[in-house]
């Protein structure tokens, strides 16, 4: 079944020019009209601070001239996207290596964004540690490129031993594991840890398996009213490991689900809290660019 389809991504299309910044509107361009990679990275670099990490508000949650890890990540998978990453990975690793914690963790804020508008769950705090979810993500993406840096040596053991030590979860930092796990070399090792992942999210209710029956599933603590992810939120990729967490019939109600959920603008909503007016105007066409790549990659698996 055909769910990405000529006239939902022409909807989508309209949306993107009506509502996107020029990033967005290039990164369109280049996944679905034959756009420049060159004119994406020309984009993107409005973004990139002067310490070689991202911020300006690349992710819309973080605002101001500060680089944040989970910008950088951005950064990276939009560079992974137009087949750029490894090239620009050596001078973003070399940044990493200058924020990261004595535990081998990057932090998940920096204290300097205490200044600048950003939303309230990103911990900005003087000595932070290092964290899961910001390091996982960092580490997936070059490790899907074959980076070889000093960075993520370090960055890896760190990402093992807390995924190791996870008695219990949430989705961010779930969906940040599997990022890691999916293009780690330890395969073997993956496949048991994704196993185990799974398993704490399914028992914590945390994914919405059958749309019709809301109830059945749980807002994990500290999350907004309605922040349930979906069945495509986690397995995003036919060949992710995620993906062996559902049955057939789940992924196909997720699929349908995503699909439905695009509105009448030809854009998807975003689930998190709007803390500012910026978050659903910049937040809504990045969501629509995920939707049209999880939904276009199921079709042609």
């Amino acid at each position: 079944m055909t769910r990405c389809t000529p006239q939902r991504l022409a909807a989508a299309e309209r949306f993107i020019w009506l509502t996107a910044r020029v990033l967005e509107q290039r990164r369109f361009e280049h996944l679905h009209a034959e756009g420049s990679a060159d004119a994406v990275r020309t984009a993107l670099e409005a973004y990139r601070c002067a310490d070689g990490g991202y911020g300006y508000g690349l992710e819309p949650d973080a605002r101001g001239p500060i680089s944040q890890p989970l910008q950088t990540w951005t950064a990276l998978t939009i560079l992974d996207e137009i087949g750029r990453c490894a090239e620009a990975a050596p001078a973003i690793c070399d940044h990493l290596q200058a924020i990261t914690r004595p535990d081998g963790g990057v932090p998940g804020g920096d204290v300097r964004l205490g200044d600048y508008p950003h939303a309230p769950w990103i911990p900005v705090v003087e000595e932070p540690e290092g964290n899961l979810l910001s390091t996982a993500l960092l580490a997936g993406v070059l490790h899907k490129n074959a980076v070889a840096h000093p960075w993520l040596s370090g960055a890896t053991e760190f990402c093992w031993k807390n995924i190791d030590a996870l008695t219990q979860t949430h989705p961010y930092e779930a969906i940040a594991a599997m990022a890691f796990l999916d293009h780690v070399p330890e395969r073997e090792r993956a496949v048991e840890a994704a196993e185990r992942i799974g398993g704490l999210i399914r028992e914590a209710g945390y994914v919405l398996l059958d749309p019709e029956r809301p109830e059945l599933a749980r807002v994990a603590p500290g999350y907004a009213s309605g922040e349930i992810p979906g069945v495509c939120d986690y397995a995003a990729s036919p060949s992710g490991l995620a993906r062996r967490w559902f049955s057939d019939s789940e992924l196909e109600r997720g699929l349908d689900y995503l699909a439905a959920q695009q509105h009448e603008d030809g854009g998807w909503p975003i689930h998190w809290l709007e803390w500012s007016p910026s978050t659903a105007l910049e937040g809504r066409p990045r969501v629509t660019l995920d939707a049209l790549r999880v939904l276009s990659a199921y079709d042609e698996a």
